[in-house]
């Protein structure tokens, strides 16, 4: 069911974009720039194979912008708050519906828990509109191109979508703290997910009293967010190409966006293309990883990873059991991640070697651009305007399967339970 809407709703969007009034020429969009535009639109994914700011024209940018905030959102959320305003209660299907998208186990708490969502999207877009909007007046745009810049900018940001209408892209705000803070406080609410943005705003004095899931991935962004900054501030550091040339704290601020724009958000300040290859690879990684669980980042998740990572860490100490934050994590949960995360790495293999075959170009610029369309990101090496309609269809499908598939996947692996009245004999095979 949810296939099926997530679909529907990239079909209407690319319908609208297909319509002449939907670009500045007035010339209808071919079908694949459409389609792949939609894809990525309600896929908060962020790749392009046209400038957002030149090509569309407003009424293409609403649409883009209200692809966006349906894809962030979730359809199926958004369907059962819209059935809350409406009727003022909940059904059991929709309950079932919301409850498979926010991975929420009481159904009782569901009700609460949308307007929840709904609360915090619009208490964090708005604090990110109404902080952005005076830069751009301060930047000499009109009072109403600067409430749509700065609104457009908020709603792409939260939902780590990476879509802009600045003409030249942000490469002109590589030293502007004012301009780049909000992405990165933003994007990094954004991946957390509403489950732990739920626990941290229930008990935000209690940290410890945050639900397993909360603390598993607040610290493993965190971590991740640090390592990643320091890695790609290290290795761009010297680069004339990229971080060289900037003074030493704008080096340190652009070293801060990208080790959080990999996570899932695919804003940057400066041309991917230009960057080291080592870079490349540690983007890789991160995007991979990407962010929260029902949140608005892709990627297998961190808390998949930190499962996994925690699982190696308990079986060098020995210890029978994986345990965090002083609770025992069950092994049908190691089982889940590791499905979730053979399923990914497949994923991108089998997109990776599509690109590969319809295409001339490198492994490296392929594998970065596949692993950013399944995870959701957006970051480019810039080949995605160059690329065949064939290699945009497969790019397209890893977008909406990386945003769909996994979660999909995990949430029908969860809630399979057979039970089996023999149990085979136990034997241990050789591992490594």
């Amino acid at each position: 069911m949810t296939l099926v809407v997530f679909a529907s709703v990239v079909g209407i969007v690319t319908a609208l974009l297909s319509l002449p009034i939907a670009t500045s020429t007035g010339q209808r969009a071919p079908f694949a720039d459409a389609l792949f535009t939609a894809t990525s639109a309600v896929c908060v994914t962020g790749l392009v194979t046209v400038d957002t700011a030149t090509y569309w024209s407003p009424f293409g940018q609403v649409v883009i912008l209200v692809g966006i905030q349906i894809g962030g959102l979730g359809v199926m959320t958004l369907a059962s708050i819209l059935g809350l305003a409406v009727s003022r209660r909940i059904g059991l299907t929709q309950k079932l519906l919301a409850a498979a998208e926010t991975k929420t186990t009481r159904l009782g708490e569901v009700g609460s828990l949308l307007r929840a969502v709904l609360a915090t999207i619009a208490v964090i877009e708005g604090a990110l509109w109404i902080v952005l909007f005076p830069k751009y007046l301060l930047i000499g745009y009109p009072l109403g191109e600067a409430l749509w810049h700065s609104l457009f900018q908020a709603i792409s940001i939260f939902n780590n979508a990476g879509f802009i209408i600045e003409e030249g892209g942000l490469g002109q705000y590589a030293g502007d703290w004012w301009m780049v803070m909000p992405i990165i406080i933003g994007a990094f609410i954004g991946a957390l997910g509403f489950p732990a943005i739920l626990s941290i705003s229930r008990n935000w004095r209690r940290p410890r009293q945050w639900s397993l899931h909360a603390k598993l991935t607040v610290a493993t962004s965190t971590i991740l967010w640090v390592v990643g900054t320091l890695a790609i501030g290290l290795l761009e550091w010297a680069n004339p190409r990229s971080f060289g040339t900037l003074p030493a704290a704008d080096r340190i601020l652009n070293a801060m966006l990208a080790g959080m724009t990999p996570r899932s958000s695919g804003f940057s300040t400066v041309d991917i293309a230009t960057m080291t290859e080592s870079t490349w690879f540690i983007q890789d990684a991160l995007m991979f990883v990407g962010g929260g669980s029902a949140s608005t980042g892709g990627g297998i998740k961190v808390t998949t990873f930190a499962v996994m990572v925690l699982a190696i860490l308990a079986e060098a100490r020995g210890d029978p059991d994986i345990e965090a934050f002083g609770r025992r994590i069950a092994p049908t949960v190691l089982r889940l991640a590791v499905a979730v995360a053979f399923v990914g790495a497949t994923l991108v293999g089998a997109g990776t070697l599509a690109l590969l075959v319809l295409t001339d170009l490198h492994l490296d610029v392929v594998l970065f651009e596949v692993i950013s369309a399944f995870a959701t990101c957006g970051l480019s090496t810039g080949i995605t305007a160059n690329l065949p309609d064939s290699a945009k269809y497969v790019l397209s499908a890893l977008m909406f399967t990386g945003r769909l598939g996994t979660m999909t996947m995990a949430a029908a692996l969860a809630l399979r339970d057979r039970r089996r009245v023999i149990r085979l004999p136990e034997e241990r095979p050789t591992i490594g």
